[in-house]
């Protein structure tokens, strides 16, 4: 017997969504999203359809990368925390566990974000000045 390499969920739409294990950490990544081979993606985590994510990131457990999002080269992604859709998320920033990031928010390259922070849609983040200023 043949056994499946991917898992399928629909959703509300009828849009049928194909996840594959990771090789790195065996967490789900989606058919159309692209995963460098030297991420690290948890087992429990998910990267959607059209999210993008780096050579070196690791992306924690329980944590969601929703579509369109980008994880750059080197960001740390904490344990349940959720990249909202189009987000980007600069090369070597560090997300501490739970924290939300709005959809289209920018966090530039080596910003760092404690646990349980909240990060509104549209912000932009610099490692620099930590101010967040509406897109």
């Amino acid at each position: 017997m043949r056994r499946k390499k991917y898992e399928e969920f629909e959703e509300d739409n009828g849009t049928v969504l194909r996840y594959a294990r990771h090789e790195n950490g065996g967490g789900s990544v989606e058919a159309n999203a692209h995963v460098d081979p030297t991420a690290y993606v948890a087992p429990s985590a998910y990267v959607d359809r059209g999210a993008s994510v780096g050579a070196g990131a690791r992306i924690g457990i329980g944590a969601w990368v929703d579509h369109d999002a980008v994880v750059c080269a080197g960001a740390v992604i904490g344990s349940a925390v959720h990249v909202g859709a189009g987000a980007v998320i600069g090369r070597e920033a560090k997300l501490g566990a739970r924290v939300k990031v709005g959809d289209n928010a920018h966090l530039w390259d080596n910003v760092r974000i404690g646990p349980d922070e909240v990060i509104s849609d549209g912000a932009v983040i610099r490692a620099a000045a930590r101010d967040q200023r509406a897109a």
